[in-house]
């Protein structure tokens, strides 16, 4: 029964790093700007064939175990804003405290026309204001995207607000990532991001809809819509990996579903897996997550 659902995504352990350095073979360094050699936070590391990968803490450190089931792998470094960057490991390889510059990414901005005449906003996404029975819950550097489709087949204007249902349990203050996606990826999936900033923000309590104001970045909303997601971080100088997945403890906030689409708007995304669509269904009613977002919309 859909009131007695569960979904469950426990996050890996954060181990500390002290006990970690004294591991051998692993992949351990910093990811920082080319330029400016600033430190980037929460960029991705993945092992292409491994399927597994690591999020970068606060300060761009981060730690991977080296491949297990090749010999030869390929280290595939992405960061918000940053041109995706590839590296060559060889198992048994000293990769100890290995530095990974990363290049900008040029990004060209439309200039934006805004005409105030026959705007009204529109919401898109949930409308529900009570949650579904269940919970979302997700692990550093993982991501949950819902679909805010123009059902209406409005003319669509900037982006104002993106909103996220938190829930009452885990620990729904701790800072969290917003990602705003076009949906040109494979068979409609998340791919490039439109909000090229890093916006991290936090929800003052749990068990209800937080709020987040993007009018200051101009995004324009495309035609058919676009993806708003959570994406999972960690805070301070904690490390993450996928590889220690064995052992779980519950992080983060904890999203809220909603049961009121009859089609699947929610794609989940893993480290060193990427994104695949939520399929979850009962009695007709997909399990999506519970999000939404207030765009101009023109009469």
């Amino acid at each position: 029964m859909i009131k007695r659902l569960l979904f469950f995504l426990l996050v890996g352990s954060l181990l500390p790093a002290l006990g970690w350095a004294q591991q051998e073979g692993r992949i351990t360094g910093r990811v920082v700007d080319e330029k400016t050699q600033d430190p980037i936070p929460f960029a991705s590391i993945n092992l292409r064939e491994e399927q597994t990968g690591a999020l970068t803490n606060e300060y761009g450190y981060f730690q991977l175990a080296m491949p297990t089931k090749v010999t030869e792998d390929s280290v595939i470094v992405m960061a918000l804003g940053y041109k995706r960057t590839a590296l060559f490991v060889k198992r048994g390889a000293n990769m100890e405290e290995i530095i990974i510059q990363l290049p900008k990414q040029a990004i060209e901005l439309a200039p934006v026309v805004i005409n105030e005449k026959g705007v009204k906003p529109m919401q898109m996404g949930a409308h529900n204001n009570s949650p579904g029975a269940g919970m979302i819950q997700g692990m550093p550097g993982s991501q949950y995207a819902f679909m805010c489709k123009n059902d209406k087949a409005k003319k669509l204007g900037l982006i104002r607000t993106v909103s996220f249902f938190i829930g009452e349990n885990g620990f729904p203050r701790e800072p969290f990532r917003v990602r705003i996606y076009k949906a040109n990826g494979n068979y409609n999936a998340p791919n490039e991001d439109m909000l090229t900033e890093s916006v991290i923000v936090s929800a003052a309590r749990g068990g209800e809809w937080f709020t987040v104001d993007l009018s200051p970045y101009n995004l324009v909303a495309p035609e058919e819509g676009f993806y708003v997601a959570m994406e999972w971080i960690v805070s301070g100088d904690k490390f993450y990996t996928t590889n220690f997945m064995d052992n779980y403890t519950p992080y983060g906030q904890i999203l809220r579903p909603t049961f009121e689409f009859k089609d699947s708007r929610t794609w989940s995304y893993a480290i060193g897996r990427g994104w695949n669509l939520v399929t979850l269904a009962n009695g007709g009613s997909h399990f999506n997550a519970m999000m939404r977002a207030e765009v101009d919309a023109y009469k």
